[in-house]
């Protein structure tokens, strides 16, 4: 894959930067359609790859969305980046690339990002009876509702999810001995019993 060289020139009101040899331009979210669509009537960008949302929650505007662009005929990619944070829509591009429907519903239905624009504002990977915004970093492990089959309803229901506090609670640290513990002392190692609690008999002395 190469380089368009040139291209960030083209685009002077863009903060232009490379990275392992692809371009990125980050653009406000009011210069998002005309870059888009700049890249793809006058430099040859013809397909929309992908559509790639990112949160960081101490941003004000948490929500960084990617657009991956190829151009067939150069060889080349180029990205083109925007933020918004968890009220303000983003333009739909769906007029741009018809398949920017299905991506621009997996970004809402995942981080909770609105696309203005967009006809079909429906949930594409969670279930509809889903809460919330799964790949926020703010989202629970756990979720808000389970879902189960009910023998007593013969159907799906949603409950809150009930978990007891142990489950919950989390010191990332491993409760087993590691490999020749003696020597080799891992993370969580001092929760498991030591070489001095183990029996003389046991440890075959």
């Amino acid at each position: 894959m190469t380089r368009d060289e040139g291209l960030a020139e083209a685009f002077p009101e863009a903060d232009a930067h490379t990275h392992r040899g692809e371009l990125t331009l980050t653009v406000p979210r009011g210069a998002l359609v005309a870059t888009l669509t700049a890249l793809r009537d006058e430099h040859g960008y013809q397909q929309l790859m992908e559509l790639a949302g990112c949160d960081f929650p101490e941003r004000p505007e948490r929500f960084e969305l990617n657009y991956h662009l190829l151009s067939l005929t150069k060889n080349a990619r180029v990205r083109v980046r925007t933020s918004t944070d968890e009220k303000t829509p983003v333009p739909s591009i769906v007029d741009l690339w018809p398949v920017a429907g299905w991506l621009e519903r997996e970004v809402w239905d995942l981080y909770g990002v609105l696309f203005e624009g967009n006809p079909d504002h429906r949930r594409i990977l969670t279930d509809y009876g889903f809460s919330g915004h799964p790949f926020r970093k703010d989202f629970p492990l756990t979720g808000y509702v389970e879902m189960r089959y009910s023998e007593e309803q013969k159907r799906v229901i949603y409950e809150p999810v009930k978990l007891a506090q142990d489950f919950r609670t989390f010191d990332f640290q491993s409760p087993w001995e590691g490999p020749d513990y003696i020597r080799y002392n891992l993370p969580g190692d001092e929760k498991a019993v030591t070489s001095e609690d183990v029996p003389t008999e046991e440890k075959g002395e």
